[in-house]
């Protein structure tokens, strides 16, 4: 793909901007101390449907054909893209199929038939929604609305960034996660076309690193094993898009387990007083587990990606 400018990042937000939140950055005293950098949140847990993927969705739909908005959409998602998605389609009046895993978080399904999407559940992980999502966008003649490699979804993602580098121009490092590779991509293009110089750190889990194997194969990979837990993380391989803009912006990925992502969910819980859910909380762990080592004095932002928390999987992992 072309990388995508700070033109194409403002025009996202353009379209974006009546319908979402312009997220806070907040300062965290406890993990600066820890760390000693001075260490600050992009706190995308409090956007409308409670993460950052309304942003994406609502700049694709938004270049649809009148025509295709007619015949509708469809997409697969392990539950956030279903909310931004089903929030985009009413948003623009269209209608909307969203294809989830049979184990996705029943909040983030009944979130989704609240903005009125038609829900169907098939698979264990978002690979097999997807080829599930393809089956019936083929029968019924719909648009599909990719979750991470739509450049124009980049592009909306990517208004992350935007507000990061606007709100923090002297940030050193900015620390994402990644699942497919959509929001990494659209945020290291936007902080990147800014400030070459800040530092990009994408973190992924043990038990998922899709992105870290395909750029250390210089290819796609598929993994025949997915162990994580962690459902914003867990894809078995990112786009092809997304591993050409890592693979340029994005200067070094980490990897965190899933326990340590949810002790980090309590922590902050605790310490910080945010509900992240845990791809939110993968970016403060790479810092708490020393996985990302920070210069001191110097300014980093983790993104909280969202606040969609699966309550259950802590109670398993920590009192069981």
């Amino acid at each position: 793909m072309t990388p995508l400018t700070t033109a194409d990042f403002q025009a996202a937000r353009a379209v974006a901007h009546p319908h979402i939140h312009r997220t806070p950055i907040l300062p965290s005293t406890t993990l600066s101390d820890l760390t000693g950098a001075q260490v600050l949140l992009k706190a995308e847990l409090f956007q409308r449907t409670g993460s950052y993927k309304i942003r994406g969705p609502l700049n694709v739909l938004s270049k649809m054909s009148d025509e295709d908005k007619a015949r509708g959409i469809i997409c697969s998602s392990a539950g956030n893209h279903a909310q931004g998605v089903a929030y985009a389609a009413r948003v623009h009046g269209i209608p909307a199929t969203v294809v989830m895993s049979v184990n996705a978080p029943a909040a983030k399904i009944n979130a989704t038939r609240g903005y009125g999407a038609t829900v169907v559940q098939h698979g264990e992980i978002w690979d097999d929604a997807y080829a599930k999502s393809l089956e019936i966008q083929k029968e019924q003649g719909l648009t599909y609305i990719h979750p991470f490699d739509n450049p124009l979804l980049i592009a909306g993602q990517g208004t992350v960034g935007l507000e990061i580098i606007e709100d923090v121009p002297d940030v050193d490092y900015v620390i994402v996660p990644i699942g497919g590779g959509g929001l990494i991509s659209g945020v290291a293009m936007a902080i990147k076309a800014a400030n070459p110089a800040v530092k990009i750190i994408g973190v992924e889990s043990t038990g998922a690193p899709a992105m870290t194997r395909s750029i250390q194969e210089g290819k796609r990979v598929v993994l025949e094993n997915v162990t994580s837990t962690v459902d914003g993380l867990v894809v078995r391989q990112v786009g092809e898009n997304t591993l050409w803009v890592a693979q340029r912006f994005v200067d070094d990925i980490v990897q965190v387990d899933d326990a340590d992502i949810f002790d980090t969910v309590t922590w902050m819980m605790e310490r910080c007083k945010l509900v992240a859910e845990g791809a939110a909380a993968a970016t403060v762990t790479a810092l708490r587990k020393g996985k990302v080592r920070i210069p001191a004095g110097k300014k980093v932002v983790c993104v909280l990606s969202g606040g969609n928390l699966k309550i259950d999987q802590i109670y398993g992992l920590k009192w069981n």
